[in-house]
């Protein structure tokens, strides 16, 4: 009789592969880790192979250099890291997302990801003659990667709420200043002017990076692109002064039994703020979402956003559901 090896205890070292990402096939394997660590720690992150597909392809990110797997000893994905690396500006700075199977955690592969993230962003910033920094993140529930990140030197930086409204309750309708209109956004016609209002309008908000031509045409392209949810106030002399883009995943709904309708970005450009732009074109948001069907919208807001976002989702009835946390630390 064959007897299995026994089962590594909670804090010994669990014997790995790192491997780097090879593309299409890793997607279901992917897939399939990720959705099992949120059937643990319900953040709401559910995910697929369509969706992972689009965000894994995005222009900036370096596949050969951003993204690693660990394996054990018989070939079982058990970990994924990826890094965010923006363009640099006085700081070198990086995002690192992830995410370890639950039977394998506190077993010394969290540290090997912390280590490869600082190592990797240390590496940038030595090139470029900058200071480096990474950050990462966890949920404020989520004890044991506070913890861990805490432990490892982290501080945290900032707090965000995700925040949810029942479309149930009744919506005002919008209200524009004279002059100024809603519509749709006209495309690739307007994307360098889109890009320009994006950057324009977070320009003066924590971790701004500015967004590129490329990568906007990227995401107007993807099969996850909503047209009809991509709504732009335009003022009377025709400048872009207000945007919001929003979505609906049938996949994430059904997987969850929600009927849920998310709003991802939503922006006022400089010079055109404090006058109800904002709370128009989101209001306009919420009823498409109702007349698609949905009964609940999401959005997401930093707690100390400097343009008074908050104070305006709150106003709307939007209220927090949870509170996420940003950690940085100089490597």
């Amino acid at each position: 009789m064959k007897l299995s090896p026994p089962l590594p205890t909670p804090h010994s070292p669990l014997p790995t592969l790192w491997r780097p990402y090879r593309g299409e096939a890793d997607l279901p394997a992917i897939a399939d880790l990720l959705n099992t660590c949120e059937a643990v720690d319900r953040l709401e992150e559910w995910t697929s192979v369509d969706k992972l597909r689009v965000d894994l392809n995005e222009p900036d990110l370096d596949q050969s250099r951003d993204l690693r797997l660990w394996e054990d000893v018989s070939g079982t994905l058990i970990g994924f890291a990826q890094m965010w690396i923006p363009e640099p500006d006085e700081i070198q700075d990086g995002f690192l997302y992830f995410r370890v199977l639950p039977a394998a955690r506190n077993q010394g592969l969290e540290t090997e990801m912390l280590t490869w993230g600082a190592a990797l962003v240390r590496q940038l910033g030595q090139e470029r003659g900058v200071p480096a920094k990474l950050r990462s993140g966890a949920n404020d529930t989520s004890s044991d990667r506070i913890a861990f990140l805490e432990g490892n030197g982290f501080q945290a930086v900032r707090h965000f709420y995700r925040m949810e409204r029942s479309l149930t309750l009744p919506i005002p309708a919008p209200k524009l200043p004279s002059g100024f209109i809603l519509r749709l956004v006209n495309g690739a016609n307007e994307a360098q002017a889109w890009v320009d209002l994006f950057n324009q309008s977070f320009v003066d908000h924590w971790n701004h990076h500015e967004l590129k031509l490329d990568d906007h045409l990227y995401w107007l392209n993807a099969p996850t692109y909503q047209p009809e949810l991509d709504l732009v106030a335009i003022a009377p002399d025709g400048t872009l002064a207000a945007f919001c883009y929003s979505e609906i995943n049938p996949e994430y709904n059904q997987r969850t039994g929600r009927k849920l309708g998310h709003v991802h970005l939503l922006g006022t450009r400089r010079g055109f703020r404090r006058m109800g732009l904002g709370r128009a074109i989101l209001l306009e948001s919420l009823h498409r979402f109702k007349a698609a069907g949905m009964e609940t919208a999401r959005l997401g807001v930093d707690t100390q956003n400097p343009s008074g976002a908050r104070r305006l989702y709150e106003s709307i009835g939007f209220s927090p559901v949870k509170t996420g946390i940003a950690f940085e630390k100089l490597v």
